[in-house]
């Protein structure tokens, strides 16, 4: 399973609401604020700003000092959730160790948090206030326009939003299969499985302590491993036909990344299986980008409905 192709369509789809924004005058930003000395931000930091540039949304860039208080970071959020140019902050992780990334991304207003990592976005969806935006049948372009904007009050978290919307886009059903997740983060696993048990799906969640892991991973349908261990799964840890859904980054010298998933082995028995790179990263980008217009469209709508 590539992500290319889902990754160009939703892009494409982007870039013709920018258009259609700025023949109203309106201009879409993107903010962007990470650390100078995080070197494991910096690659996907230049493809968003790249895919920026493509869909036209205008990146605001914030880079800090690694030794910026907590009061500068704070205060840098504070002037962008005032900022009107701007409709969505990323902040990219992980943090200097000094400062608490949770006090940080709870200070984004959640109408900008196209992330979907603060707190209330998280209890949005855990409460199911927001999971109405998984269940477009495969047809999301038209999510957010017209009535339907008004009704979105936070984001989806875009790499589990991604994985749903990859799996679905070459025909998985995911309703009553049994789907292992690995990884219990705030930014995948966790929300992940929320989208997953949604979905009507039986999730079973596990992590580097789970003891016997294979014993889980084989009787799964769909795997989908954030784990961030490289080799976890592998070939004898999978059923036949299985659907893997590899969200791991591990990076080691010179700039070669893998995944969670041994892939030779793994391919063999998978059904579906995705690359790393080339999986899941294009689509993460893609949907960061969606959030973002989808931001600026409700912002406008809210203020002018006849316009848009």
């Amino acid at each position: 399973m590539k992500g290319h192709s889902l990754s160009e369509k939703i892009k494409e789809r982007v870039r013709k609401d920018v258009e259609i924004l700025k023949e109203h005058g309106i201009d879409v930003g993107l903010g962007m604020l990470m650390f100078d000395d995080n070197p494991a931000s910096k690659q996907y930091f230049l493809a968003t700003l790249k895919a920026c540039n493509k869909a036209g949304i205008k990146a605001y860039e914030y880079i800090l000092p690694a030794n910026a208080s907590v009061n500068e970071i704070l205060n840098h959020i504070h002037s962008i959730n005032r900022d009107e140019r701007i409709n969505g902050l990323l902040v990219l992780f992980p943090l200097p160790r000094k400062i608490n990334p949770r006090r940080i991304v709870n200070e984004i207003l959640p109408e900008k948090d196209i992330d979907g990592l603060g707190a209330i976005s998280v209890g949005r969806l855990a409460a199911d206030e927001s999971t109405f935006q998984i269940f477009k049948k495969g047809d999301y372009d038209n999510l957010y326009s017209g009535a339907a904007a008004h009704a979105v009050s936070s984001y989806l978290p875009c790499t589990p939003f991604g994985v749903i919307r990859l799996i679905e886009s070459y025909g998985i059903g995911i309703k009553g299969k049994h789907a292992v997740v690995i990884g219990k983060s705030l930014a995948v696993g966790k929300p992940l499985s929320l989208m997953l048990l949604a979905k009507e799906a039986t999730v079973t969640i596990c992590h580097r302590e789970t003891r016997d892991l294979g014993y889980f991973t084989r009787q799964a349908d769909i795997i989908c491993s954030a784990a961030g261990v490289a080799g976890l799964i592998k070939g004898d840890m999978i059923k036949e036909g299985a659907v893997v859904v590899d969200i791991g980054i591990n990076v080691f010298g010179q700039g070669k990344i893998v995944g969670d998933v041994d892939f030779e082995s793994v391919e063999k028995k998978a059904s579906f299986i995705t690359p790393v790179p080339g999986g899941v990263g294009p689509v993460t980008i893609a949907m960061l980008l969606e959030n973002t217009v989808r931001s600026a469209r409700k912002n406008q709508l809210m203020k002018h409905p006849l316009i848009i």
